[in-house]
């Protein structure tokens, strides 16, 4: 039976996340995932937003009991269980290296391995409510093993990750808006997230692509390395017949009405 179900309307895919009653992560519903992602890449596919499908749940955690089995099985741990890291860590790279938005409309309680799959998207919607954030593993004996501790220190930091890490923080919605986990808290987040998906899809796709590769591969060399990711992504789109048109576009503005013109595009991508 499939967990996630997806819809694509006018090029927003909307991929909920069904696994009654707790809505915990598997290894099925990250063997989907990875399917799913690399359907993802067709262009008829703007923008991606993940969500849970049932009231309140989000992707709650990666189920413990499959981890227990693993746990239990130590010859199966020590042969498989970097294979097994290198694959779920593969499929949420991919996922976050997809050259489209991702949205995470995170409706519900989004700890553990659904965080770690929150933090592989590019813009994280939390719920207003009673709902928790984090990443708890060191209270099971363990730690965040597919991808929490880097992507957590490359967002807010080392000091403040391993802080965040080794006491298995969670924290509420605002919290998390404070410490810069999440983007935004909307008192519904697929609305908010379907919000932004639709201002972002008259925006060049090959501008959103670039973006994203010079940001993330940037992030992850030293200076001049990411200057010249930056560059050639540049370039990239200063090629396109798209980027003309709409440069042409703000030229031909009276000079004394482009900053108006410029408010009205950063309009369209922040609507409330």
């Amino acid at each position: 039976m499939a967990l996630w179900h997806t819809e694509n309307t006018d090029g927003i895919v909307v991929a909920k996340y069904i696994n009654p009653p707790m809505n915990y992560m598997t290894a099925e519903g990250m063997q989907e995932l990875r399917d799913l992602v690399e359907t993802w890449r067709a262009p008829e596919v703007r923008v991606v937003i993940l969500t849970g499908g049932l009231p309140h749940r989000f992707i709650t955690h990666y189920s413990v009991e499959e981890l227990l089995v693993s746990a239990r099985n130590r010859p199966l741990m020590m042969n498989m269980g970097r294979a097994w890291l290198h694959q779920h860590n593969a499929t949420l790279t991919n996922l976050r290296d997809l050259p489209k938005p991702v949205i995470a409309a995170m409706s519900g309680s989004t700890m553990g391995g659904g965080f770690e799959t929150s933090l592989s998207c590019d813009i994280r919607i939390a719920q207003a409510g009673d709902f928790r954030y984090g990443l708890p593993e060191v209270t099971l004996g363990i730690l965040p093993g597919g991808c929490g501790t880097q992507r957590l220190s490359r967002l807010i930091g080392a000091g403040r990750a391993i802080d965040f890490i080794l006491r298995g923080r969670i924290c509420k919605p605002d919290e998390a808006l404070a410490l810069g986990l999440v983007h935004e808290i909307a008192t519904d987040a697929l609305a908010r997230a379907l919000e932004i998906a639709r201002a972002m899809l008259p925006l060049s796709s090959v501008a959103i692509a670039e973006t994203k590769r010079a940001v993330y591969e940037g992030s992850e060399v030293h200076l001049q390395a990411g200057l010249e990711i930056e560059g050639d992504a540049f370039i990239h789109t200063m090629l396109t017949d798209e980027a003309v048109a709409i440069m042409e576009a703000y030229v031909a503005q009276p000079m004394e009405a482009r900053v108006a013109w410029l408010e009205r595009s950063r309009a369209l991508l922040h609507p409330r």
